[in-house]
């Protein structure tokens, strides 16, 4: 995949995809409004998926909104990051940050993403 797009095949769908990933975590990124959840898979790129509930979010239009800086720090970073499905899972007070301040959070927890995983998975 050399471009920067966001097909289907990026994306975890199913429910039985966010239950694999539940199940077998293999690694973690916390953060104070945010979490990642990352189990590897066995594709050649990275999918996400996002668990943004309304009793942290409450309006829609916050959630889409967080859905969409997310997701497009996940796009321009796609490359950087190894074949691992993420959950994101959105914490309170996520919403109340400034969109530059959730993409810097995203760039930090991608790279604390990549750290991990090269310590948890060396052949990869």
């Amino acid at each position: 995949m050399a471009g920067f797009e966001y097909p289907r095949q990026l994306r975890i769908l199913t429910g039985e995809g966010f239950q694999k990933v539940f199940d077998k975590v293999s690694l973690k990124v916390p953060d104070q409004p945010i979490l990642i959840l990352a189990s590897f898979n066995e594709l050649d790129h990275p999918r996400i998926g996002f668990v943004i509930s309304k009793k942290n979010v409450r309006r829609a239009v916050k959630r889409n909104r967080i859905r969409r800086i997310i997701r497009e720090s996940f796009r321009l970073n796609q490359h950087n990051l190894p074949p691992v499905d993420l959950v994101i899972l959105a914490r309170k007070g996520l919403d109340e940050l400034e969109p530059e301040e959730v993409h810097q959070l995203m760039k930090k927890c991608w790279s604390r993403l990549k750290h991990k995983a090269k310590k948890a998975n060396p052949q990869r």
